[in-house]
């Protein structure tokens, strides 16, 4: 036999350079997947996959390395798109270990058996060898690269290991997380090429992937969030009935989505199929098949002074800006609070600014910059402390409300005349999950005196939650009573118009919901 080996030529060195440096292609042509129905079919990335794709490729380029953490619905292909990142890069690397760690001992067996699955049906002439293949192991000799599996139920598994890619999987059901988060994970060196992916649904508040979450949204750790609605699934359709007609829910809905009737029914006969046994089926869908990532972990809204909804209609609202520029400053008081800064105008709150690990002189430099810049009519900061202009209004959140009978505390009823806002749209807010979740997360009570208790910073910690620093922001615009500030919209002949026509449109609404329903 002749140990000659074949000479590729410049088009073939070429096509296998293509398959090396892009993984979507190198997908579609390589990679074999079983679809939902159970047809074996080349992998071709969804609206979702390309997704994720594009955001990791971005920090890639922008990091060198991957810390991501991926928020997503039911049977999405996000697993499906790791397990063949992982497994192109595992087979085109020497020396690359990948580690596959889920919940449970059955969901660690089909994520490995798809790893085994892109092996046996890639293309020979691009297919490594392998030297080890068993349970747990599987090994290409000739590159020194690799898969190993492990369950999140041993404490101790990957302990001893040195791995380049992680793959967390369904994290927020992991038993033994703040050990694993201590263990395999530190197994990761901070290199350049390395990657760490966490995803999962939802599930509850306070658990280690929420806490991963919440600090990714808002930046205070290296991970990126990510994610990912279930619209965005071409297969997520129903056949829409002649007598079809839209609830005013679904109209919001589409609304703020751009959801079609055929999604509509889809959701709509989901839901029937998730309430069984008393259970709220369309709560329960909202966790399962998250519209947005507050949504995803908010299991009861009850208890939630401002509603995901709500907070979405204005994320996606349009309305003029008038009237005397406010700007609420809420500074940090934790080490791991944020000095959050946001400006309103009227109708519409915008511009807002997160700080992390700023001291009270370079918050102090930064308002009066944006004092000399903007020149607000008032800029309002929850406990002052941050010059003594007569611009600057200090706002004592625990002091007397102008309504002490509706109201225990002036947090309350700022939180009261926000939602008021919100309620009497059109209003326009920050595209910004981080400010979508603090508004939404803060719980509220009734007091024996039957007056609105905000739930106070310091508990929202205790039962996991961050401080809501960016939605107090925004409730200090709102410290001074309207008298203050609408002296002269009386007056204002443009104010008088923009008013006039926001209230034409909330009639026109209005009669069509009542139409819808």
């Amino acid at each position: 036999m002749s140990s000659k080996k074949h000479k590729m030529s410049d088009k073939e060195r070429e096509i296998r350079q293509r398959l090396k440096d892009d993984f979507t292609h190198y997908a579609s042509k390589c990679l074999k997947i079983r679809a939902k129905s159970g047809e074996i079919q080349p992998f071709s990335l969804n609206r979702a996959q390309l997704y994720i794709h594009a955001r990791l490729e971005d920090q890639i380029e922008r990091t060198g390395k991957v810390r991501a953490i991926i928020l997503k619905g039911r049977q999405q292909g996000c697993s499906t798109y790791v397990g063949g990142r992982y497994y192109h890069k595992t087979t085109h690397r020497t020396g690359y270990q990948t580690f596959i760690l889920t919940h449970a001992l059955d969901a660690t067996q089909n994520l490995y058996k798809m790893a085994q699955r892109y092996h046996e049906l890639t293309p020979a002439l691009v297919r490594p060898q392998v030297s080890i293949s068993n349970s747990k192991e599987l090994i290409f000799g000739t590159l020194d690269s690799g898969y190993k599996v492990g369950t999140a139920e041993n404490k101790g598994v990957g302990r001893s290991s040195t791995i380049q890619l992680f793959h967390g999987s369904e994290v927020a059901l992991w038993s033994n997380a703040a050990e694993h988060a201590a263990g395999i994970m530190q197994a990761v060196p901070d290199a350049m090429g390395t990657e760490i992916i966490l995803e999962s649904t939802a599930k509850g508040v306070g658990n280690y992937f929420h806490q991963m979450w919440q600090k990714a949204e808002s930046g205070e750790s290296d991970y990126i969030a990510i994610f990912v609605p279930w619209f965005w699934q071409e297969e997520y359709v129903r056949q829409v009935n002649d007598d079809f007609i839209r609830t005013p829910e679904e109209q919001e809905l589409t609304e703020v989505y751009g959801l079609t009737d055929q999604q509509l029914s889809w959701r709509r006969y989901r839901i029937i199929d998730l309430s069984v046994n008393g259970v709220d089926g369309e709560k329960l869908f909202r966790q399962e098949y998250p519209n947005n990532s507050t949504e995803a972990f908010q299991l009861s809204g009850e208890d939630s002074y401002i509603t995901s909804d709500i907070v979405m209609q204005a994320r996606k609202g349009l309305a003029d800006n008038y009237g005397k520029l406010l700007i609420g400053v809420d500074p940090a008081r934790f080490g791991d609070d944020r000095s959050c800064i946001i400006r309103r105008q009227g109708r519409v709150a915008f511009g807002l600014e997160t700080y992390r690990k700023k001291d009270t002189m370079e918050i102090t430099g930064i308002v009066h910059q944006i004092i000399n810049e903007e020149s607000p009519h008032k800029v309002l900061i929850d406990v002052c402390g941050l010059g003594a202009e007569d611009i600057i209004v200090s706002v004592n959140a625990g002091a007397k409300p102008l309504n002490q009978r509706a109201f225990a505390n002036k947090r309350s009823e700022m939180w009261s005349e926000l939602k008021s806002w919100l309620l009497d749209g059109p209003v326009q807010i920050p595209d910004s999950d981080e400010l979508h979740a603090d508004l939404c997360n803060t719980k509220y009570k009734s007091d024996s005196n039957s007056r609105l208790v905000m739930e106070k910073k310091e508990d929202m910690k205790k039962r996991g939650i961050r401080s809501s620093d960016t939605s107090d922001a925004l409730c200090l615009t709102f410290a001074l009573p309207s008298s203050a500030l609408q002296d002269s919209a009386s007056k204002n002949k443009i104010a008088s118009k923009i008013l006039t026509k926001q209230k034409i449109m909330l009639k026109a609404r209005s009669q069509l919901y009542d139409y819808a329903s």
